[in-house]
């Protein structure tokens, strides 16, 4: 085994887990489902079948992952954030045919901050930043910094998580330098 796994967690056979993850205190790994290197699975993290977890990931704790949810690279989930993964779900009316499992995709880089919801069926887009307490019900544009219920977007942040602050269409990160176009009013691409 090339990774940790506390003694109070279960990684059910089938699961594949990354070189250097770490798994901690009560948490569960189901058969089937995927978790790239080097990779942060906080206290109570459930982890579906079918779920694909990319490298160098962070959930904190009490985070629940389910089927048809998709993490890549570098992605940060704050702690208590919630994924759904039924649009409409009804307890008399199970939802058991896979065209009622609605996907859901988290670009590299992006951060989903604590109490987060994130309905079945988005898009975040690459380094975008969801604010804690957010509710997202439509796909995020890359880099963009959203908050509310529902969600909207009140601005742009840098790779590196800092604001961003636009003269014109471009900006400079002031912390690490990166640069950023506004190619249309909800596009913005790094430059350099």
């Amino acid at each position: 085994m090339d990774y940790f796994k506390h003694e109070s967690a279960y990684v059910d056979e089938g699961a594949k887990v990354g070189r250097g993850t770490r798994i901690w205190h009560f948490c569960h790994v189901m058969a089937g489902a995927e978790i790239g290197e080097n990779c942060t699975l906080g206290q109570n993290v459930f982890v579906a079948k079918g779920v694909r977890i990319g490298n160098g990931v962070k959930i904190q704790n009490n985070v629940s992952v389910y089927e048809g949810v998709v993490l890549e690279d570098d992605v940060f989930v704050g702690p208590s954030a919630v994924f759904t993964n039924v649009r409409n779900p009804r307890s008399p009316f199970p939802r058991n045919r896979p065209e009622d499992y609605l996907p859901t995709l988290v670009r590299r880089g992006a951060t989903i901050g604590a109490n987060a919801t994130i309905v079945c069926g988005v898009t975040l887009g690459e380094w975008c930043f969801v604010a804690a307490g957010t509710v997202v019900t439509k796909d995020v544009p890359p880099y963009a910094l959203v908050a509310g219920v529902p969600a909207r977007r009140i601005g742009w942040v840098c790779e590196c998580g800092e604001r961003l602050a636009f003269e014109g269409k471009e900006a400079t990160c002031g912390t690490c330098g990166r640069r950023y176009l506004q190619v249309a009013p909800e596009r913005v691409e790094k430059v350099s």
